[in-house]
């Protein structure tokens, strides 16, 4: 019987594989967007602000416009929807399934409220492209300075 030397990292290092694995293959990674865990996935945005309005722009490919519902409510924007999966045909089998399918939906409070009713939404080439102009009350506005002069 031979003598082997021991060496304590030996058992440490295959504990931080078994954790590792254990984590990859046991939780969702954040902004995972398969679809496939039974609930409804996160929508990736671009949010951009001027003056005058908020720009938001979201990817869909493959979504139908119909198949999305915006909504603004004071500041918080809820954008929602579902993508359908295609269905297997008869004498095709899948190689590799890894587009995403099934409901969405994302919520974003906005820094000041926007006039709904002024919004304006376009899809094109599946991205939706949301203008959401500030509510009047929301904007900076100038005030000038009088004379000081107390008037009486």
């Amino acid at each position: 019987m031979a003598i082997e030397r021991w060496d304590p990292f030996r058992e440490a290092i295959s504990l931080r594989d078994a954790m590792n694995s254990l984590l990859q293959e046991s939780y969702i990674r954040p902004g995972a967007m398969n679809g496939q865990n039974g609930g409804a996935t996160t929508l990736p945005l671009d949010v951009t602000e001027n003056e005058n309005e908020f720009m938001v722009r979201a990817s869909l490919p493959g979504v139908k416009p119909d198949d999305v519902q915006i909504t603004v409510h004071g500041n918080t924007l809820t954008i929602r929807g579902e993508s359908h999966a295609e269905e297997e045909k008869k004498g095709e089998h899948w190689h590799l399934r890894e587009r995403r399918h099934g409901a969405f939906q994302r919520s974003v409070s906005l820094s000041t409220p926007v006039d709904s009713d002024k919004a304006n939404a376009r899809y094109d080439n599946g991205v939706l492209t949301l203008s959401l102009p500030k509510s009047e009350a929301a904007r900076p506005r100038q005030i000038k300075i009088g004379n000081g002069q107390a008037q009486s």
